[in-house]
């Protein structure tokens, strides 16, 4: 067991829209739902305890692609949609923001009594988790939401996120207990954050003098977290720039689903009538389902499936939103019976998108692209949390 990653990010406040909610519900559900029918509840784990992977789910959700308020309107909008059929899907979500987390062992006692587990060690598994991100590594991060993410077998992810007084700023922590080997010997995945300068890290191999000289005081060993574990850290701005996007994979993506379209592109991907703007979102949900870890580096680009909700880098275009869920959830439901040609259609999807990469060169229009998508928003039901996207007038964007 390790942490697996950490995250560091400007700190938002505010609310998410039921609008929102719910789509990032059922969103977050087809996601969780295709991956299992793929892999396994315990490749949904792993994913979840990579920090570019959850920041870049965030995104395609229609989060703000760099704040803090993915990780708790992801974790929330999963728990909500995943735990009703957690017997169904053999995975459950304990935890949350404030209060919610103090909920955990509680929770994780009742799952392991349904499904025969060792609660009493997932409940220290838990606490312990908690235990060195708050108090043995002092980062100047206080936690403020724990959610703990277990399946039927017992495996494990943690997924928790501290806020800094005075800096604005939030770290989230990952954990996963298919790769961690001690809680008090560099047991993390990775932790995002910025660099606050000089910590104190007693989980380090380095730490081991320390750690045996103050055996005596304590039950847990201390421990220091690994400072190779994954680290993402998002920058202060909030409009996407092109230095926050690989430009050759969003290029070739937008190439692909907009203007070269193969005569047989419909019939391959047994999905008649959709445009090319439902296929652009449709083929970055691909990637968020089937894509491998080194395709998540750059968590702004899943920010072009549907947008933010602050308007950055456009409105999220509901009317896609919801046709992208409707293929989505129909492709999962044909799956169960054993009719899974329209979920092989999403994969190939995504690997024609990636196969496009190959000698692509991209162009320098950027900033063109976010405005034709902001031009259009409207159409296409464009959404935030000002208001909704107009047409606009006499030339010029009217967003709001």
């Amino acid at each position: 067991m390790k942490r697996s990653g950490t995250a560091d990010m400007p700190l938002h406040y505010g609310h998410i829209p039921k609008w929102l909610a719910e789509r990032m519900s059922r969103l977050g559900l087809a996601i969780t739902e295709a991956i299992i029918t793929e892999y396994g509840t315990a490749e949904v784990l792993r994913r979840l305890s990579d920090p570019f992977w959850f920041q870049s789910l965030g995104a395609v959700m229609g989060m703000d692609w760099h704040s803090s308020g993915i990780t708790t309107s992801v974790m929330g909008a999963l728990k909500s949609a995943v735990n009703p059929l957690s017997k169904e899907l053999g995975i459950y979500i304990c935890g949350g923001k404030g209060k919610s987390s103090k909920n955990t062992p509680q929770e994780l006692l009742l799952y392991s009594d349904r499904n025969g587990l060792n609660g009493t060690e997932l409940v220290r598994c838990s606490k312990l988790s908690a235990k060195v991100d708050n108090t043995a590594v002092q980062d100047g991060f206080q936690l403020y939401m724990h959610s703990f993410v277990v399946n039927t077998e017992g495996l494990w992810t943690v997924v928790q996120q501290g806020m800094q007084d005075g800096s604005s700023t939030a770290r989230r922590y990952h954990w996963h207990s298919g790769a961690m080997q001690s809680f008090i010997e560099e047991p993390h995945t990775a932790i995002c954050g910025q660099n606050q300068g000089a910590i104190l890290n007693m989980v380090a191999k380095e730490a081991l003098p320390s750690q045996q000289g103050i055996l005596s005081m304590t039950a847990e060993n201390p421990s220091r977290m690994i400072a190779e574990v994954q680290q993402l850290v998002m920058p202060r701005h909030h409009d996407v720039r092109a230095k926050d996007v690989d430009l050759k994979r969003l290029g070739a993506m937008l190439w692909l689903t907009h203007e070269k379209q193969p005569a047989d592109f419909e019939e391959l991907l047994l999905l008649q009538g959709m445009g090319p703007r439902t296929l652009q979102s449709m083929a970055l949900v691909s990637e968020i389902i089937y894509g491998t870890p080194s395709r998540f580096k750059d968590p702004a680009r899943f920010s072009f499936a549907h947008g933010g909700k602050d308007g950055h880098p456009f409105p999220v275009p509901v009317k896609v939103y919801d046709e992208t869920l409707s293929v989505l959830s129909k492709a999962i439901e044909k799956a169960k019976i054993g009719q899974a040609e329209k979920l092989q259609a999403i994969q190939k999807l995504g690997e024609l998108s990636r196969q496009a990469e190959k000698g692509f060169t991209p162009n320098d229009n950027f900033d063109e692209l976010i405005e034709i998508e902001r031009r259009d928003s409207w159409k296409h039901g464009g959404k935030t949390i000002f208001g909704d996207a107009k047409p606009p007038k006499g030339g010029q964007l009217d967003l709001f």
